[in-house]
């Protein structure tokens, strides 16, 4: 038998750390698993060092992983790569490290989507993303696991000059999520866009933490997440952007907007800008509400039953997530996509 708490020379994150108080990791530490297991990719297994992270979690896969891959684009794609990750074994602590780099003024899709068909399993992922000089990746990530599993992806994403990450997140599935995006814009010119569709029924819990540090001068980033939030189930989206000097002329957005469906749900949503410089462009904000009622009048008004006026006002704020998506590619897998087709 096996816990992750036997793990050594990791600083499990606790509540007394500031990003974390409002996440309970109580699962992960507590919980015995009967087995760890590698998650094979048909990949080619990585040879030089990933990126490095100070995210502790981020360690548990440098500790535990066999084997590490890496997906090199060096031309562009007409399709989209799409990965799938299906868990099917109980109680097992899976771990999978990939490093998707892109080469230079090369235009790349990739999606994955994580989905399980099994019970009291945690998935350990980490993801790095190396976007060379004037390249383009658009990145959509579909997450949809089953209730009692955990699923933590810490990704790490390093720009080039000029280079821009198209990262979509949806997340649509029951259990314990946890992302962490940790960003280093170093290089002129490099473009962030993270764009998050988290919607979540009965008991889910969802947490989504950014660390931004802008680096040099011209980088722009952009964090936009909207939730929408049903029954009991609980919601933490913590963005932390810091513009250091020699960032002059950066742009600065993070923007969380929630929707709730239920008495009980429960957003804590905390935008962060740290400046230490004077040019630049920068905002921030978070909004909580529920569906606008006047809104809901005027459908009804013309006919409109409850349930579709409903239906039509929530599809119309989640909407502007998917209409951020670049690739239409990638927009076609979305609307052509079932769930029991994986499972």
């Amino acid at each position: 038998m096996m816990k992750l708490i036997d793990l050594k020379n990791i600083k499990f994150p606790t509540k007394k750390d500031e990003e974390f108080r409002k996440i309970d990791l109580s699962l992960l530490y507590g919980y015995e698993f009967k087995e760890k297991k590698d998650h094979v990719l048909d990949f080619d297994v990585l040879n030089n060092d990933a990126l490095s992270s100070n995210n502790e979690l981020y360690k548990i896969n440098q500790n535990l992983d066999a084997k590490s891959y890496e997906l090199n684009i060096v031309q562009n794609t007409d399709e989209p790569i799409v990965i799938i990750h299906k868990l099917n074994d109980d109680a097992v602590l899976n771990t999978s490290t990939l490093n998707i780099k892109v080469a230079k003024e090369i235009q790349a899709s990739v999606i994955e989507v994580f989905v399980s068909n099994c019970q009291n399993s945690f998935y350990s992922v980490n993801r790095t993303f190396e976007v060379e000089q004037s390249a383009n990746l658009n990145y959509f990530k579909y997450q949809d696991i089953k209730e009692s599993n955990s699923l933590i992806i810490n990704t790490i994403i390093d720009l080039k000059d000029k280079a821009t990450i198209e990262h979509s997140n949806f997340e649509l599935g029951d259990g314990v999520n946890v992302n962490i995006y940790e960003t280093a814009l170093n290089s002129e010119e490099s473009n962030l866009n993270i764009n998050g569709l988290v919607r979540l029924y009965n008991e889910t819990k969802s947490s989504s933490i950014f660390n931004t540090y802008h680096n040099n001068k011209s980088s722009f980033s952009n964090i936009n997440f909207k939730h929408s939030l049903h029954d009991h189930s609980r919601a933490v989206f913590e963005a932390k952007s810091i513009v250091n000097d020699g960032a002059n002329f950066s742009k600065v957005l993070q923007n969380s907007n929630t929707i709730l469906l239920s008495d009980d749900a429960v957003i804590f949503a905390k935008p962060h800008l740290e400046i230490h410089i004077d040019e630049l462009e920068a905002s921030h904000g978070a909004t909580v509400g529920s569906l606008n009622q006047e809104q809901l009048l005027y459908l009804r008004a013309r006919g409109i039953s409850d349930t579709k006026a409903y239906e039509m006002l929530l599809s119309a704020f989640e909407n502007e997530i998917y209409d951020n998506i670049k690739d239409d590619k990638i927009k076609e897998f979305i609307t052509n996509f079932k769930r029991s087709d994986y499972v």
